[in-house]
């Protein structure tokens, strides 16, 4: 159905020559220490690891000039002895941090004092129950606790404070919030081994606490723990807190780091789920049924894009990964089920860029006996709906093109979503906006209109790539002179024939087709038109897309036989309808970038040493988290 986002050619495989070892963005942690260290041979007595012979030869003779300087040093008065033997994070590497946190947790593993890897721990509240519980006001007052109550918490802590060795804060964070602990020797279960168990405790690590419910003097809520156990530590160094994780590209890489360092990132991907749940709950409320259909097919239909193959190796097959459900989802309504839609997952082998991946999630629903005006008064209702539900009842968003939000001078757009939307006819408006006469609907398919299309893209400096049919040279022009009028959303109509094959004619305009696509901010995001029902004419159209693939034209479609059969069985009079949610939840959550509304973003392969590279069975290096 969508012929909007068309992601990009990056899983083509190509050789690949052999990489070179780069420097770190931020040395001070983004050095990955897995990534650098890969399985070899040769175990390090320290870490534990498995690394080749060179890396094992230059961490022993690293680890003796560190030794030999630090016998030359002084002798060291008690004080700062006793400050040396437990040295600030903020003093050492990445390298020296994991190599330190590596040896503690493996002398734990090994005398199990504590276990630090336990299978359980009972939490008797979350998080956020316990702030709405205990934070109510005059539930504890400042400067006392909860007596005769006791609270088990887990989390991960991301700051540590100390006043001497008897008193400690964390903060432990988990669920979008955070509870101070406030640990004392005395209130300690076993005040004896209060200064060793805290030891145990970095940045990074997840714990759980039980305590009792307690307010500072200064009002702020927290527990005061009886025990804390170590549930699971963090082996390499977090990021500073007052710096954060800013950079974009380990942001994207790495997305559990930035989902532990990121409030804001954690939200956008809450919002993200509350779009997609809205949507299913829309369409479930007008009668639809959600189904699945298949994943990959003998023939890639459905939408105009070029698609990815893949091979099944038990049937000797080449398959295509799927670049639209719309075909199946029509065979669907042709076997009576008349109002189907389905949520999920679409590939496009194409372009890459601030608005497409080669898979993203499309949302599509087919409702028998409905036509293309019907579709558009739905589209305007659900979209509306969905921004009063996200804003509190508000119509319109703010939008920052740019990706500039909260710098001087950023450009901001004011999307306004009450109903009804702009309508703009595309014949009509390039005739307005080009000031020519386009020749009539039912010639656009012709050689002579592709040479008036030829002249006016040079006219106007429109760039368009080979093969240059009349479909891709509208389309092109659209993009130039129509898209950006859509700021806030509206629709596109009145498509030529040429351009959908898979959309009916239009009733009253010979040459056009019943279709709109949804735009704002000059992107797509969905699209939606009358279906075609008519199997003879369908075979026409597919036989036009089979030339037009025979030209060059990668995205044209194949003869899909068993759909025209489907058709020829009878296919109600239907109005089908596309959206791209990834693009949907960019305009509604204020990002510039697909990448930040995917929680996994296909990412192109960082140079890394030829040995850290993981051979897969196809013969291609992954990073060590598999990503492409």
């Amino acid at each position: 159905m969508l012929k909007l986002l068309r992601p990009l050619s990056l899983l083509q495989s190509t050789p690949l020559s052999r990489p070179t070892r780069t420097s770190p963005i931020f040395p001070n942690y983004y050095r990955n220490m897995a990534s650098e260290t890969p399985a070899g041979t040769h175990k390090d007595p320290v870490t534990g690891e498995m690394i080749s012979k060179q890396e094992l030869k230059r961490r022993e003779k690293q680890r003796a000039k560190e030794a030999s300087k630090a016998s030359k040093a002084p002798a060291a008065t008690p004080s700062a002895a006793a400050a040396s033997a437990g040295p600030s994070e903020d003093d050492l590497n990445p390298n020296q941090y994991y190599e330190m946190r590596c040896r503690q947790i493996q002398e734990l593993k090994q005398s199990q004092s504590p276990n630090p890897y336990p299978h359980k721990f009972n939490v008797s509240r979350a998080l956020v129950s316990y702030v709405e519980f205990y934070g109510a006001e005059g539930k504890i007052t400042s400067g006392t606790k909860l007596e005769n109550v006791v609270e088990s918490l887990a989390g991960r802590i991301h700051n540590i404070r100390a006043s001497g060795s008897k008193l400690k804060f964390y903060d432990l964070h988990g669920e979008g919030t955070k509870v101070q602990i406030m640990a004392t020797q005395q209130d300690a279960q076993d005040p004896n081994s209060f200064i060793a168990t805290h030891e145990h405790f970095k940045r990074g690590d997840i714990v759980g606490v039980t305590g009792v419910p307690s307010r500072t003097k200064k009002g702020e809520l927290s527990i005061t723990p009886l025990s804390m156990q170590l549930l699971s530590p963090n082996l390499h160094q977090l990021p500073s807190g007052h710096f954060g994780l800013k950079d974009q590209e380990t942001r994207y890489r790495k997305r559990y780091l930035d989902l532990i360092l990121n409030d804001s990132t954690r939200k956008l991907f809450i919002t993200r789920s509350r779009i997609i749940n809205y949507i299913r709950r829309f369409l479930d409320a007008q009668g639809f049924m959600e189904v699945e259909t298949p994943m990959m097919s003998l023939l890639a239909g459905g939408a105009t894009a070029k698609p990815f193959v893949t091979h099944h190796n038990d049937l000797d097959l080449d398959l295509y990964l799927r670049i639209a459900p719309e075909l199946y989802l029509k065979e669907l309504v042709v076997g009576g089920l008349d109002r189907v839609y389905e949520i999920g997952r679409v590939f496009r082998n194409e372009g890459i860029d601030l608005t497409h991946n080669p898979e993203f999630t499309i949302c599509e629903f087919y409702m028998a006996y409905a036509d293309m005006t019907d579709l558009m008064d739905i589209t305007e209702a659900m979209i509306e709906g969905l921004v009063k539900t996200l804003t509190g009842g508000k119509t319109t968003i703010t939008y920052h093109p740019d990706g500039n939000k909260g710098q001087e001078g950023a450009r901001e757009l004011v999307l306004d979503f009450q109903r009804p939307w702009k309508r703009y006819d595309m014949i009509t408006t390039l005739e307005e906006k080009l000031g020519v006469k386009f020749p009539p609907g039912e010639t656009l398919h012709t050689e002579e209109t592709n040479r008036f299309l030829r002249e006016l893209c040079v006219k106007h400096n429109v760039d368009c790539s080979e093969p240059r049919t009349n479909a891709r040279m509208l389309d092109k022009l659209v993009g130039e002179f129509i898209e950006p009028l859509c700021v806030s959303p509206a629709f596109i109509v009145g498509h030529p024939q040429v351009m959908s094959p898979l959309a009916k004619w239009h009733r009253s305009r010979p040459g056009l087709c019943e279709r709109f696509e949804g735009f704002m901010c000059g992107k797509e995001f969905c699209n939606a038109y009358t279906e075609l029902n008519d199997p003879f004419e369908q075979r026409l159209r597919f036989e036009e897309q089979s030339r037009q693939k025979e030209q060059g034209d990668e995205e044209a479609q194949g003869i899909d036989e068993t759909f025209i059969d489907a058709l020829e069985h009878g296919l109600a009079p239907t109005g089908g309808w596309g959206l791209g949610v990834d693009r949907l939840v960019m305009f509604l959550t204020d990002s510039t970038n697909i990448k930040e509304v995917l929680l996994f973003p296909a990412m192109k392969p960082q140079d890394t040493p030829a040995t850290t590279a993981v051979a897969t069975p196809g013969g291609h290096h992954l990073g060590q988290s598999g990503q492409i």
